[in-house]
């Protein structure tokens, strides 16, 4: 039993690691797998909005010019998956730290779910770098303006 009792453990990792990867819906997969071949360079003028508008024009989504990026999902009561879009409007971030940051307007890509509310994100043209780069995001650091979280919609 004992030696049984590792080998299940792990079986049970793998299995929940697998049913997590297959709930992430295809399309978002796609843009995941997208930004990950754009880490560290410069998608089209660097700007934050390219990335989105290329990851999406790249695996055939619908949404609508300029910012409405998919179906409208709320974190509050919502999964948010990977691959997910956010756009920032006069948002005020202030960490524990006591770090702040404004973004008046911005957009990113969820790239990785840490926990509820805890995001790895994707984004360019961020403290003068045109380049992709990926950063962290906690939703309870917003202390002003909104977060839109949009989930891309295959054709």
């Amino acid at each position: 039993m004992k030696k049984i009792l590792p080998f299940l453990l792990v079986l049970m990792v793998l299995s929940a690691a697998a049913q997590s990867q297959q709930s992430i819906p295809a399309i978002n997969q796609q843009i995941v797998a997208y930004v990950k071949t754009t880490i560290g360079r410069k998608v089209d003028r660097g700007e934050c909005w390219d990335l989105a508008n290329r990851a999406l024009t790249e695996v055939h989504a619908v949404w609508k010019f300029p910012t409405q990026f998919g179906k409208e999902v709320h974190p509050e009561k919502d999964s948010i998956y990977p691959g997910d879009i956010i756009q920032f409007t006069n948002v005020k971030l202030k960490t524990a730290k006591g770090e702040s940051w404004t973004f008046p307007k911005h957009t990113a890509i969820v790239y990785e779910v840490l926990a509820p509310g805890e995001y790895r994100i994707a984004e360019q043209n961020v403290n003068g770098k045109r380049k992709v780069q990926i950063d962290d995001l906690n939703y309870k650091d917003k202390v002003a303006g909104k977060l839109t979280f949009y989930r891309p919609q295959a054709q």
